[in-house]
């Protein structure tokens, strides 16, 4: 959970403090393949670990295949590399469709989980879920860390637009801040940059934002100079454009954060 330093501590992970965290997806359409993906992932290539509820066939509306799914890469992983549980709305990039009632009861019922033992360390909402607030703080009473998100699939707002957003993110009690947008041009691209920078700089919590597709690579690789505490490689298949090889992206961080 989130602490005085604005740190986020999820076992053997601390996000927000040094270097970017790398996240790498698992997106599988079953349970046991999805723990099949966790188990066949290179040893140190993820700091935390994504597990993609929406690509599971039933699990908007079958509440035992999200806790098995879970607790199927749960124990794949090693103990000290933190599970990330997230549903996506279709609205946002999900790969099923499913209403604003399906998307919050993916949410609880990863919270009556055990986090940080059999289940979850931290659960992704939506800030356009309607009870967002309602959702975050469930969450947390349960021990989970919440990441809340927008994503835009069509184009980039203004920086300013952005930092409101990363704003009502923090004002909806997120523990972690998270915006991906889809740039057009290099313009974008230095919004997101700059929006990120300024809700950093005096931000008393992680921010990751993310430009998506081959334009926004750079904001993948060098995110963390400008604040971003986390990036997204994959191992296997992506769960959106623009995502690399995981193995890949650590070394350019390596060389980017090791230099100073």
């Amino acid at each position: 959970m989130t602490t005085s330093d604005g740190v986020v501590r999820l076992r053997g992970t601390r996000l927000g403090a040094g270097s970017p965290r790398v996240c790498v997806p698992v997106v599988a359409t079953t349970p046991d393949a999805a723990a099949a993906a966790a188990r066949a992932l290179p040893p140190g290539v993820a700091d935390i670990v994504e597990l993609r509820l929406d690509h599971v066939t039933g699990s908007a509306g079958d509440p035992g295949v999200v806790r098995a799914a879970v607790g199927a890469v749960r124990a794949a992983l090693p103990a000290d590399v933190p599970l990330l549980a997230t549903f996506r709305s279709a609205r946002e990039g999900g790969a099923q469709p499913a209403d604003d009632a399906a998307c919050a009861r993916v949410v609880r019922t990863v919270a009556a989980g055990t986090p940080g033992a059999d289940g979850a360390d931290a659960v992704d909402v939506e800030l356009a879920a309607p009870d967002v607030a309602d959702l975050v703080a469930h969450a947390q009473a349960a021990g989970l860390a919440v990441v809340v998100s927008h994503h835009d699939f069509a184009a980039t707002p203004p920086a300013d637009e952005i930092v409101a957003v990363l704003r009502r993110q923090r004002d909806a009690g997120a523990d972690v801040c998270k915006v991906a947008v889809m740039p057009h041009d290099a313009d974008d691209v230095l919004a997101l940059l700059s929006a990120t920078r300024r809700f950093a700089r005096d931000a008393d919590r992680p921010v990751v934002t993310v430009a998506m597709g081959a334009l926004g690579l750079v904001t993948r690789l060098a995110g963390g100079v400008f604040g971003s505490a986390m990036t997204f490689g994959s191992v296997g298949a992506v769960s959106a454009p623009g995502q690399v090889d995981a193995a890949r992206l650590r070394d350019v961080l390596d060389l980017l954060h090791d230099a100073g």
